[in-house]
Formats: C-alpha cells, structure tokens, sequence
C-alpha cells in the first residue's frame, strides 16, 4: 500500500514540475524521506506526516474495507 501511495504522490510532484528537495523544504522534512515515501521504501512514517505530504499536493488518503473491489469512480481516476 505503501508503494502505490508513494508512487501517486511522485506521479503528481512530477506533473507540477516539483523537486524533492523544494517538497522537502516546503514541508520541514528531508529530501531523503521524500524520497523513500515515493519509493514505497520507507521504514517508519507517522500518519500525519503522510497526511502532510498527501495535502501538499492536494491529494487524500481514503480507507475502504479490504478486498472490496474499486468503485467505478476509483477506476475512472485510474485512467
């Protein structure tokens, strides 16, 4: 789960034409955490710091029972 929110986080960082490192700055934290978060690689990361990083870039995080199958709205911002 970690890895698809990492990707979508560097997938809009790159359509706004953002560096790591003015994420970093914007946010107080290092270019290095922003780096493993896109990776999918991070360790630890504390929810309100995801929260943080997710807003920043006008996204959300969404929690929906396990193995429910996406709803049409989910597969249509897919594409």
């Amino acid at each position: 789960m970690l890895f698809q929110i990492g990707e979508q986080i560097k997938k809009e960082r790159k359509r706004r034409k953002i560096s790591q490192l003015a994420v970093a700055n914007d946010l107080g934290m290092s270019r290095t955490t922003i780096s493993l978060i896109e990776a999918g690689t991070v360790q630890d990361i504390g929810v309100r710091k995801l929260i943080r990083i997710l807003a920043y870039f006008g996204l959300e995080l969404r929690v929906r029972p396990a193995g429910m199958p996406p709803t049409l709205d989910e597969l249509r911002e897919d594409q």
